[in-house]
């Protein structure tokens, strides 16, 4: 099992800890599992002030959202490139920064350098996205997140 499986394992754990069943049919919350009324099990998941809806995968992401910074990727890109590269970059007689220099000469292949860096960090799972990547979290700050919640629901 990957390192996403076992993460995606335990966030849909926290959905159900950070959400409760909701009975649409009769529109009251069922937080046994069936609901009181119409005594159905084909429930949805609630959280209050978000809404409610099937499945997980929904709260999953307002979870990530509520608790998480997600990555800028843009930010995280450039972070590298400083590292990895002088400040400036001397062209003739000219002292440029190599940042600026790279996106307006090669707009394009910064965007595929960056897209690219992106790419490698997901693949190497230090990054994962719930979402197909629309949002980026860092894997290791989900882990201290699921650490943290699924732990505080133990010990209360």
């Amino acid at each position: 099992m990957s390192k996403k499986e076992t993460i995606q394992n335990q966030l849909t754990k926290l959905a159900f800890q950070e959400s409760i069943p909701f009975c649409y049919g009769c529109y009251i919350k069922a937080p046994t599992g069936r609901c009181d009324n119409c005594q159905s099990d084909d429930l949805m998941r609630l959280m209050e002030d978000v809404g409610c809806e099937w499945g997980t995968e929904w709260v999953i992401e307002e979870v990530l959202k509520k608790y998480l910074e997600p990555v800028n990727e843009k930010q995280v890109f450039e972070q590298m490139i400083e590292d990895c590269y002088p400040t400036e970059t001397k062209v003739g007689w000219l002292e440029l920064d190599t940042i600026d220099t790279l996106k307006t000469m090669c707009p394009c292949d910064w965007r595929l350098a960056q897209d690219d860096y992106i790419y490698n960090l997901e693949q190497d799972e230090e990054i994962l996205s719930f979402d197909n990547g629309s949002t980026y979290f860092w894997t290791s700050d989900i882990e201290e997140l699921l650490e943290k919640k699924l732990n505080e629901k133990i010990a209360g």
